[in-house]
């Protein structure tokens, strides 16, 4: 059984084509989930809408508590790392990770900023020799094979690797540098621009978005299906 975390990160609540200011970058994670149980009904997919329910921004209180060893923290310190470990349980146990996020400004949203921060732990998601000042850091989720797939909606063109805005592009940059950094290295890209511009070039990037979602949908499960053959007993 495959265990499916699924993120949205719009500001936007709705759909985009079925409600009024709908969230592109939901309709491509929903597609995605949609079409991956059609095929799969057995796993099990835990979802977090988190540009509607905001992660707590870390603080100075955080900070000390997840720096503090587990055997000498405070109660005050496990309650205040009490979200953050629901949410690396929950990445912990995800075989895939979707997130489903806008571009604003030319990176990511707070809220999905919120996340990371919240999920980016010493002892739970990586781990900090602090004898080797040169190479501390050794990421934990790198024990078994785990995906990342982010569908990304994009007001603007050109903000794909060789585009003439990709320069100005620190939103997948951003997410594969600290997912790789705990140790989720195999991504997944797929991207909707021209949002602003609307019209033909929005529609035809729409559809092809579409199309790419459901060819991933079927090479991950496969994938995925590989890599479970090739465990060892």
């Amino acid at each position: 059984m495959t265990h499916i975390l699924h993120l949205d990160a719009s500001a936007r609540p709705g759909l985009a084509g079925k409600d009024q200011h709908g969230s592109h970058s939901r309709n491509l994670s929903h597609r995605f989930i949609s079409q991956w149980q059609a095929r799969r009904p057995q796993d099990v997919v835990t979802y977090r809408d988190i540009g509607q329910n905001p992660p707590s921004i870390i603080s100075h209180d955080w900070i000390a508590s997840s720096f503090t060893p587990e055997p000498k923290r405070e109660a005050w310190m496990h309650d205040t790392l009490a979200e953050s470990d629901r949410l690396v349980d929950e990445l912990i146990a995800a075989d895939v990770l979707v997130i489903g996020t806008p571009l604003y400004n030319f990176g990511m949203p707070a809220a999905l900023k919120a996340w990371i921060d919240q999920v980016v732990r010493p002892g739970r998601t990586v781990d900090v020799d602090e004898s080797n000042p040169l190479d501390p850091y050794a990421p934990r989720l790198a024990d078994r094979p785990r995906h990342a797939v982010i569908l990304t909606a994009r007001g603007g063109v050109g903000f794909d690797v060789g585009g003439e805005m990709a320069h100005m592009n620190h939103l997948e940059p951003n997410l594969i540098t600290a997912l790789g950094f705990i140790g989720i290295t195999r991504v997944h890209q797929i991207a909707i621009e021209g949002q602003e511009v609307g019209g033909e070039l929005l529609a035809e990037s729409v559809k092809q978005a579409l199309g790419k979602v459901d060819a991933l949908v079927a090479e991950l499960q496969r994938s995925l299906q590989a890599e479970r053959v090739e465990e060892p007993a």
